[in-house]
């Protein structure tokens, strides 16, 4: 018996060294009796609550890079800002980026609507132009003189009425580039209020982030530390949920900053777009002024130029040709003067009627009388020949018809 004994007693000191913490817990509290657990967690919480609240949310002083006047607006816009209102944070500062939002688009809209394709067009044309009119083709040489017009009168006209056309093409096109260069200054206009209007939002968002982080700084340094204190005191979890809240109002507020300084990443980099687009602009516009008021007038100038020396040179030509006329009537009467006076000489020299044309004439008189015996012996001889073959003929008719008469007796009397 006593063996048995000791050995349940063995069996329960064995399990009693197997027990775990957990069952020394089940038997700590056998009156089921309140503990204090609750205070415990709320200090921890509010523990926690305060290493959260004293957080690195932003290192940015930019309320000290501001003017005064900046300093004073983002004070009083930090002091508008309600920590106990969840929604605020949203809203904070959602006006100016939504109308930089439209700002953006707008000038986006802008740029995409204005080509100066037809400006490089325009001037593109005015170059070629000019090109095709070069003074130099106008050269007073003769030979590229000759070369171009040929005749000199119709040259002149010719070469008139090309630069006329020319000329009317080219106010055409002055017209044109005008209008443009108007176009692009009343641009650069809209383009200077649209540079204001960001430079607004530029200040705006300043001031925006600014009184944002005086609002952070100023929860942590004195509204979260308040509040971590009054939970500690009333030990209500009212006032913790409170101190949370604040918390999460605090860390929002800081990415609703971060997305601030984002915005105004945005104006800071279309302050320079908008200038470029000014700078192209002026450039166009200058390009088109210098076009209009320097190279179209200096083209005008050679041009004229050059139709004075083509009318100096017609002149030269047509001087050089009456000369040339003068001098060949001069050459040209003078042989006919020295041809004249040698045929009269030797006409007044000569009979009236050369020994040459004497012989002449009577060898033909004498040929005409030969040919005129000789045609009148021929004649003789063939009207004798006709004669006798008149004769024969006559004979031969008659012999036909006494023939044809006795044949016609001997068929009567046949008959």
């Amino acid at each position: 018996m006593t063996d048995n004994k000791d050995t349940s007693l063995d069996i329960f000191a064995e399990l009693d060294a197997q027990m775990s913490p957990e069952f020394n817990e089940l038997l700590s509290n056998p009156f089921d009796e309140q503990i204090n657990n609750e205070t415990n967690t709320l200090q921890s919480d509010l523990a926690d609550a305060a290493i959260l609240a004293q957080r690195a949310v932003t290192t940015e002083k930019l309320i000290d890079r501001l003017p005064e006047h900046r300093q004073k607006q983002a004070r009083d816009l930090a002091n508008q800002i309600d920590e106990t209102k969840m929604s605020a944070v949203i809203a904070y500062g959602s006006n100016a980026q939504k109308k930089l939002s439209e700002f953006s688009h707008n000038m986006l809209a802008t740029v995409q609507l204005k080509d100066t394709g037809e400006i490089g067009d325009v001037l593109t044309d005015l170059m070629q132009m000019l090109e095709s009119s070069n003074p130099k083709d106008l050269s007073a040489e003769p030979n590229v003189f000759k070369r171009l017009f040929g005749k000199v009168k119709s040259s002149i006209t010719e070469t008139q009425m090309k630069y006329q056309q020319i000329g009317s093409q080219m106010d055409k096109v002055v017209i044109r580039l005008e209008r443009e260069k108007n176009e692009l200054l009343n641009d650069n206009m809209m383009l200077e209020q649209l540079y204001q209007k960001n430079k607004d939002y530029f200040e705006a968002l300043n001031i925006y982030i600014a009184a944002g982080e005086l609002k952070m700084q100023e929860m942590q340094s004195d509204i979260i530390p308040k509040a971590i204190e009054k939970a500690r005191e009333s030990n209500s979890q009212m006032d913790v949920q409170v101190v949370s809240d604040l918390n999460q109002f605090l860390d929002r507020l800081d990415k609703r900053t971060h997305d601030l300084r984002l915005t105004r990443q945005m104006t800071i980099q279309q302050a320079p777009q908008i200038r470029m687009i000014q700078n192209t602009n002026q450039a166009l516009a200058e390009k088109i002024q210098v076009s209009v008021h320097t190279a179209i007038p200096l083209w005008e100038n050679q041009i004229t130029i050059a139709l004075t020396l083509l009318r100096q040179q017609n002149a030269a030509i047509s001087q050089r040709q009456v000369s040339e006329t003068t001098n060949n009537l001069l050459t040209k009467n003078s042989e006919m003067l020295k041809q004249s006076a040698i045929d009269t000489a030797r006409e007044s020299e000569r009979g009236v009627i050369d020994l040459v044309t004497l012989q002449k004439t009577q060898s033909n008189l004498i040929q005409t009388i030969e040919e005129t015996l000789k045609i009148q012996q021929e004649g003789r001889q063939q009207r004798a020949a006709a004669q006798l073959e008149l004769e024969n003929m006559e004979n031969q008719l008659r012999d036909k018809l006494l023939e044809i008469s006795d044949q016609q007796k001997a068929m009567q009397m046949e008959k």
